[in-house]
């Protein structure tokens, strides 16, 4: 029997749904999956993060500022 809710899933389950929320909005991957090539563990993958966050450049607008002016036009 499947889970209910994402609280009472496995972390395989967990995993399962969100490839499968993933193929169905982008088809499915295009190289060998992350199955075939090894998993990384949790503290990989939030390693590659923080290094491949992007930040914006000195001066440029905020989120919110960029939502108000559209709001405004």
């Amino acid at each position: 029997m499947a889970a209910e809710h994402i609280s009472d899933m496995s972390m395989g389950e967990l995993r399962a749904f969100v490839e499968s929320i993933i193929e169905e909005h982008m088809g499915p991957p295009r190289s060998l999956s992350y199955r075939q090539q090894g998993k990384r563990s949790i503290e990989e993958v939030l390693t590659s993060m923080r290094a491949n966050l992007w930040t914006p450049p000195a001066g440029a607008k905020s989120s919110l500022e960029m939502l108000r002016e559209d709001r405004d036009r």
